[in-house]
């Protein structure tokens, strides 16, 4: 079977990691196309063995975008087109019926309570989004909480499939050694208290009362992973709060990575942290905090679809918690009073390994091209 992706950009992003994850896993021929920003992501993509083409899209707006992606489609002869992000949604399914491609398959990674992709919803993104859905075929969806928010957009429930996003768990793993280095490397002491976290650096992230809460908590170290246009207002912040020497902002990290790292890698920094917290009140999934979780750490989190969709005990080591600077300051006390050892493998990092969504993903493919779905479970 041969499939294009279609993906707004490909700068390191839960979204364009995923995509690259499936890609090492699916059983296709795939090619991919990002609209804008060639990033980091795409080099990796074309690593692992699949082609990036660059459509040089300059803005929401340039509409001659459309006609080079259709021309793409169109010669590249595919058996079912596969777009990512709001912007490739709307672009590709429309520029697949030009082409002639009636199998489409979108996938909504990004649609919060109230914003997608960061942005505020608004009344004309959900119109144009609505009117691009019905020339696809189906639309999935990476949790249950975003099928229920497309179906509440006005999204048919008929035609919204759960397929949810994963990570290749095994390279999470917990390493002593690792977690030694890196502290090492960093500057880390072995026996500091390392608050960690991983995002992009946006106001949306909430990252400042991260950093405020820290701040409170005279004996731990705040470990950011992530890079993006709040890195400086939150340096300011750490230096108000008289905190700038335990804050450290590591910066972007691709996982995995496409060339030998300089540095450390995700799960070795993972490793280097004593709990992981997340305080984004609007998530679509939470994939950062699957990673945590199969890093063995505990997890404190405003907000997980990816755990709130699932049973109590499938993340036992993950607690939700208020977004308020003054609930973090308890909750990230209570943690270092606990002092927890690293936790076994929960079955939520289990459920969510890259593997199985792959399979249920191919089993789609197969349903769209074939009329029947593969035998995969």
């Amino acid at each position: 079977m041969k499939v294009l992706h279609v993906i707004t950009g490909l700068g390191i992003g839960g979204a364009e990691q995923q995509l690259r994850l499936l890609l090492r896993h699916l059983p296709t021929r795939s090619e991919v196309v990002t609209l804008a920003n060639p990033g980091a992501v795409a080099l990796g993509i074309e690593a692992d063995g699949t082609p990036v083409t660059h459509l040089g899209m300059t803005g929401n707006r340039d509409l001659g975008a459309l006609p080079r992606l259709a021309r793409i489609v169109r010669q590249g002869r595919y058996d079912l087109v596969h777009t990512h992000l709001y912007r490739a949604c709307v672009y590709g399914r429309t520029a697949a019926r030009l082409a002639g491609v009636r199998r489409v398959i979108a996938t909504e990674h990004s649609l919060g309570e109230t914003q997608i992709e960061g942005r505020p919803l608004s009344a004309g993104t959900r119109a144009l989004y609505l009117a691009s859905e019905r020339l696809g075929t189906s639309t999935v969806a990476v949790s249950p909480s975003v099928a229920r928010r497309l179906t509440d957009w006005g999204v048919p429930p008929d035609r919204i499939r759960i397929v949810p996003n994963g990570i290749e768990t095994g390279r999470f793993a917990f390493d002593a050694r690792a977690r030694r280095l890196t502290r090492g490397v960093l500057g880390i002491p072995e026996d500091a208290y390392v608050v960690g976290g991983v995002g992009r650096l946006a106001p949306g992230k909430r990252f400042d009362r991260l950093v405020r809460a820290v701040a409170s908590v005279p004996e731990a170290r705040l470990l950011l992973v992530g890079e993006g246009e709040h890195r400086a207002e939150l340096l300011r912040i750490a230096r108000e709060c008289g905190a700038a020497d335990r804050i450290l902002l590591f910066g972007a990290c691709e996982d995995p990575p496409a060339v030998a790292p300089l540095g450390p890698t995700l799960p070795e920094l993972l490793s280097a942290m004593d709990v992981f917290v997340s305080t984004s009140p609007d998530e679509a999934f939470g994939l950062a905090i699957v990673e945590a979780l199969a890093a063995g750490l505990p997890v404190l989190y405003v907000a997980c679809p990816a755990i709130d969709d699932l049973p109590p005990d499938a993340a036992p080591g993950a607690r939700r918690i208020g977004e308020s600077v003054p609930e973090l300051i308890s909750a990230l006390r209570g943690i270092q009073g606990a002092r927890l050892a690293r936790l076994p493998l929960p079955e939520a990092a289990r459920r969510y390994d890259i593997a199985h969504s792959a399979r249920q993903l191919m089993s789609l493919y197969d349903q769209a091209v074939h009329g029947t779905p593969s035998s995969a479970k």
